[in-house]
């Protein structure tokens, strides 16, 4: 793991790439989180994470659905959506810089129990239909975009 100072130099001057995890369950509900963490905190969002320096993509998709969804999930079973861009006005810290990532959305079909989830990155987990998480206001406009 990088030093803060480091990853926030980082963070403020380049592009972070990371993985979505847009899961539904066999009724076509997406699983959201209520993040704790900024940017995007207090809003429902995707599960998902950053790519880690000299990960392969099949290591960070393990690592991910492992951390996020407490699940050992391969990327072979996922369904590739496609590149996507997120960018905020804020970042991690309270340092005063945008974050910009360059996310790869992947989904999957799962029927997880919402109590196993892990807590780190999330407070609360629901799922909700396409249609009331595009009619919500709490619910990222980023996570959004992978239905519009």
């Amino acid at each position: 793991m990088l030093d803060i100072n480091t990853f926030k130099t980082i963070v403020k001057n380049t592009p972070l790439i990371s993985i979505d995890l847009i899961i539904k369950n066999k009724k076509g509900d997406v699983l959201l989180g209520l993040r704790t963490n900024r940017p995007a905190k207090d809003y429902w969002f995707v599960p998902g994470g950053r790519i880690l320096k000299d990960e392969s993509l099949v290591a960070a998709f393990s690592r991910l659905a492992k951390n996020e969804l407490g699940k050992s999930i391969s990327i072979a079973d996922a369904n590739f959506l496609g590149v996507y861009q997120h960018f905020y006005s804020d970042n991690f810290s309270e340092d005063d810089f945008s974050t910009h990532y360059v996310v790869l959305g992947y989904e999957l079909t799962l029927d997880i129990d919402l109590s196993d989830l892990p807590e780190q990155q999330h407070s609360d987990y629901q799922f909700l239909s396409v249609s009331s998480l595009l009619d919500s206001d709490d619910v990222h406009q980023h996570t959004k975009d992978y239905f519009l």
